[in-house]
This record gives structure tokens, sequence and C-alpha cells, in this order.
């Protein structure tokens, strides 16, 4: 897994980071709407989001990045896209350790110096990371079902609300939603996904 490999755009990627030393990234409700509210200021123009769950600890994100940068406001002038995709997600973290560390008087870094990115290089695969991305949560004892846990994309996925979320390919994936709910609810080793994905 590469924590310094380029992302490109077209591509999709499997990108996750956690605290420094395995600390808590979220503390309380709060914190969790904040990043969210941050990732769609940062994110939504360089990248879809297809999947995603936020831990305590850590994170996990589908994304695809857009084949042009999408400022709202400036169009895509001549320029603006010329800084490395992955700078928007380092702004977004430095943002969000600034916030917190300001909220309860911390200093210092707050995530692992730069995040992993998986490139992804077919539909087999985008199925078995979106599966991981939702049963994180189950894995690590938080709750018994991927829809029992208030902070991923799954109930997004199976809901009807508006959403910047790429449902629709993201089911479309499964074929429809009964067979995304079906391999959400089938008893798979994490640890035998996590082989699988190489992570």
């Amino acid at each position: 897994m590469s924590r310094s490999e380029r992302l490109l755009n077209g591509k999709f990627y499997h990108l996750f980071n956690r605290g420094i030393d395995g600390c808590d990234l979220f503390r309380e409700p709060d914190n969790y709407e904040y990043f969210l509210n941050l990732y769609e200021k940062y994110i939504e123009p360089v990248a879809d989001t297809y999947a995603w769950v936020l831990m305590k600890n850590h994170f996990h994100f589908l994304v695809k990045m857009k084949d042009t940068i999408d400022l709202p406001g400036f169009g895509n002038l001549e320029g603006l896209g010329n800084k490395p995709l992955h700078q928007y997600f380092s702004n977004l973290f430095n943002a969000y350790t600034k916030a917190l560390n300001k909220k309860y008087k911390r200093t210092g870094s707050l995530f692992e110096k730069n995040f992993h990115r998986k490139l992804i290089h077919n539909n087999e695969y985008l199925k078995k990371v979106i599966v991981y991305i939702h049963q994180n949560p189950v894995h690590h004892k938080f709750c018994n079902s991927a829809s029992d846990y208030p902070w991923s994309s799954y109930q997004t996925c199976i809901s009807l609300k508006n959403t910047r979320l790429k449902r629709d390919a993201v089911i479309g994936w499964f074929d429809n939603l009964g067979n995304f709910e079906y391999y959400h609810e089938r008893k798979t080793k994490t640890e035998d996904i996590e082989k699988w994905l190489e992570i």
C-alpha cells in the first residue's frame, strides 16, 4: 500500500489514514460532522465519492479523482489545476487538525504523515473495497451490522435521500439493492478481505 503514489485524474482509489500513534481523530459527534463538512469543501471539487467510513482513530474513502478540477465560482481557470491532487487532501487534514487542536487545546500533528492510497483497477475490487469500508465498524466491534453505524455511507446507499455520493453507480456494481445488502450481510472475515485488498 503506497503512501506516496501520485493521484491521477480519472482513477479510482481506496484512501485511508489514522491518527498519529493511533490517537483518536473524532472524540464527539460534532467532530465527525465538522470533518465531513471540510471534506465537502476541500475534496468534492477534485473527487467523486463512492463509499466512506469514519472511525474513532481512522477513516476510509473510495473515490474517483475527477478529470477536471471543479472549483465553485472559478470555473476551470488555467493554472488552478496545477496543484497536485494529494494537496487537496493535505489541506483537508491540516484544516481539521488546526480546528481540533484549538478546540481541545492540543498541539502538533493529528494524522499519520502521508495518507495511504491504493489504485483500483477493476469492478470486483471496487465491490470488495465497498464491503470492507462499510463492514469496518462491525469488524472493530462498534456495532453488529453496517446499517447500525451512523458515520459511514452505508445508510445513504440504502436510502432515497438526496446525496452527492455516487449511490447509483455503487448499487449498479452489485446489480441491485438486494444484492448490495446481501453482500454486506454475509459473514465475510475482514481479515480475508484485508488480505485480498493487500492492506
